[in-house]
């Protein structure tokens, strides 16, 4: 059984930071292969940041230079740095595994993960 969990997110003012965690179980395929979305009230679920079966890491735009994605094999965890946060990174954040394509062009859409974790909130006040 597939068991995605995410670790609690938490409030924090404008220019902050927050490591979000994700302990992953149960699936065989590229366990290296996962990726951190994001939805905020309204708007569709976006890719934030994903790990490709060679490891290369993608960032949406919005959060390059500012989040940093990682993973700890031995722990089966992967986490998600974020800094110098903003006002509109508020959202509920979801870690995703079980790609069905594993390359660059794909590991950032949502409709393209099997596994999903529970969501945790990140709030952040200006």
């Amino acid at each position: 059984q597939v068991q995605l969990v995410a670790s609690a997110g938490g409030s924090v003012q404008s220019g902050g930071s927050l490591r979000l965690s994700c302990v992953a179980s149960g699936f065989t395929s590229c366990t290296r292969c996962m990726a951190w979305f994001r939805q905020a009230p309204g708007q569709e679920r976006e890719g934030v940041s994903a790990i490709d079966s060679d490891g290369t890491t993608s960032y949406a735009d919005s959060v390059k230079g500012r989040f940093t994605i990682s993973q700890e094999s031995a722990k089966n965890t992967l986490y998600l740095q974020m800094s110098s946060l903003k006002p509109e990174d508020t959202a509920m954040y979801y870690c995703a595994a079980g790609p069905y394509i594993v390359r660059q062009w794909a590991i950032l859409r949502s409709d393209n993960y099997r596994y999903w974790g529970q969501g945790t909130q990140v709030t952040v006040s200006s």
